[in-house]
């Protein structure tokens, strides 16, 4: 097996990553992260903005609301969690 591969045979290239503002820190070991899309309207051709919510484990609990991260996708660690926190790159004020 190869240095940077999981036990799925996924290498941490393939994971899938999304990048999302921190909307929740208030459960030990997660965080609520919104991750912003633009979605074309099909009828009108217009660009609409559509949030979706991830819950991302987050080993440290050093993260806070506003801060904007990495997260990337992980196997199910509990019923809603399959994403886990892989850096943050911008902390709130």
């Amino acid at each position: 097996m190869a240095t940077n591969e999981t036990n799925n045979g996924k290498t941490a290239a393939d994971k899938r990553t999304k990048i999302g503002v921190v909307v929740s820190n208030k459960m030990q070991k997660t965080v609520v992260v919104a991750v912003e899309n633009l979605v074309k309207h099909e009828m009108y051709q217009k660009y609409i903005k559509r949030t979706n919510k991830f819950l991302a484990h987050a080993e440290q609990n050093d993260i806070n609301v506003g801060d904007r991260v990495v997260i990337e996708e992980t196997r199910p660690l509990s019923k809603r969690k399959r994403w886990n926190v892989r850096e943050v790159l911008d902390k709130a004020s």
